[in-house]
C-alpha cells in the first residue's frame, strides 16, 4: 500500500512539477493538476443538473442587454488576442512546418506564454453562453456536442499554458480567435435586429475552412520533427477532421439539398443555432 502511494505521489509530482513550464505554473488555475479539471467537472454538473434544477420553478431571466454588453467583450477580447497571435509570432518568425516552443526567458517567449493564457481565460469565459442558456430556459440548446465542445477547448488549452505554451498549436488561437470576433459580432447584431441572413452561409463556410486548416496545419507534426509534441497530431487531426465532416453534412442539408429536392423543408439556421453548436465547430443562438 505503502509502495503504491509513494508511487502515486512521484506521479502527481511528475506531471504537476516537472513536466510543467515553470514560467507558468504561478499563474491562475495553471499550478495545481486539479484546479481546471475540477473547474470542468462542475461546469458539467451546473449546465446538465444543478442550472435546470434551479431554474426549474422559475421563469426565464431576460438577459438580452447582459448578452450585448457580453457580445462586445468578446469581439474586444478574441480581437485583441487575435493581434498578439499575428504580432508575436505569425508576422515574425513563425515556422509553418513546424514551430517549437520557446522556454527561454527572453521577453518575447515570456510575452508568447502570457498570451496562451489569455487564450486559456478567454475559452473559460466562453462558459457563459452556455449559463445562458441555461438561464432563459433554454435547455434545448445545451447540447452534448455544445458542452464538449466547451470544456474541451479549456482543457486543450489548459495543457498547452502549463505544458507547452507556444510553437506549432498558436495556429488554433489564431484563428479561433478570428472566427469568434465574427461570430459575436453576428449575434450582436442580430440581437440588436440588424439583418444578418447573408452572414449564415458565410460563417458556416469560415468554420469548414478553420477545420480544414487545422488539420493539416497539425498533420505537418507527423512527418516534420522541430521538438513541439507529435502525439498532439494524434488528437487533433481526428477532433478536426470530425467537425469538418459535421459541419459539412450540416452545410450539405441546409444550403445544397434544399436547392436540388424543393419538396424537402428547408433547415434553417437557426435549427443548427439551437443545437448549440458553437465557435470551433459550433455554431450556437444567441
Amino acid at each position: 500500500m505503502a509502495v503504491a502511494l509513494d508511487k502515486i505521489i512521484k506521479g502527481f509530482t511528475f506531471l504537476n512539477e516537472d513536466l510543467a513550464d515553470p514560467r507558468t505554473k504561478d499563474l491562475f488555475l495553471i499550478g495545481n493538476l486539479w484546479y481546471t479539471p475540477s473547474l470542468i467537472i462542475f461546469y458539467i454538473y451546473f449546465v446538465n443538473v444543478l442550472g435546470p434544477k434551479f431554474m426549474e420553478k422559475r421563469q426565464p431571466y431576460k438577459l438580452n442587454r447582459i448578452i450585448q454588453i457580453y457580445n462586445v467583450l468578446q469581439i474586444i477580447s478574441n480581437l485583441y488576442i487575435f493581434y498578439l497571435a499575428l504580432n508575436l509570432m505569425w508576422l515574425t518568425n513563425y515556422n509553418f512546418q513546424c514551430e517549437p516552443v520557446d522556454f527561454s526567458y527572453a521577453p518575447r517567449a515570456i510575452q508568447i506564454s502570457r498570451m496562451f493564457w489569455y487564450y486559456f481565460l478567454l475559452k473559460i469565459v466562453d462558459w457563459l453562453d452556455t449559463i445562458f442558456f441555461v438561464l432563459r430556459k433554454k435547455q434545448s440548446q445545451v447540447s452534448f456536442l455544445h458542452v464538449y465542445h466547451h470544456f474541451g477547448m479549456v482543457m486543450a488549452s489548459w495543457v498547452g499554458v502549463k505544458y507547452f505554451p507556444g510553437g506549432h498549436s498558436s495556429l488554433l488561437g489564431l484563428l479561433n480567435t478570428f472566427v469568434h470576433s465574427i461570430m459575436y459580432t453576428y449575434y450582436l447584431l442580430s440581437s440588436m435586429k440588424i439583418n444578418t441572413r447573408s452572414w449564415k452561409k458565410n460563417i458556416t463556410q469560415l468554420q469548414m475552412i478553420q477545420f480544414f486548416m487545422l488539420a493539416w496545419h497539425y498533420s505537418k507534426l507527423l512527418w516534420t520533427d522541430c521538438g513541439y509534441p507529435q502525439w498532439v497530431a494524434a488528437v487533433m487531426i481526428p477532433q478536426n477532421v470530425f467537425m469538418f465532416v459535421l459541419f459539412g453534412e450540416f452545410y450539405y442539408d441546409t444550403y445544397v439539398k434544399p436547392a436540388n429536392v424543393p419538396a424537402l423543408p428547408k433547415i434553417k439556421a437557426n435549427d443548427v443555432l439551437a443545437r448549440g453548436l458553437v465557435s470551433n465547430g459550433k455554431l450556437k443562438e444567441q
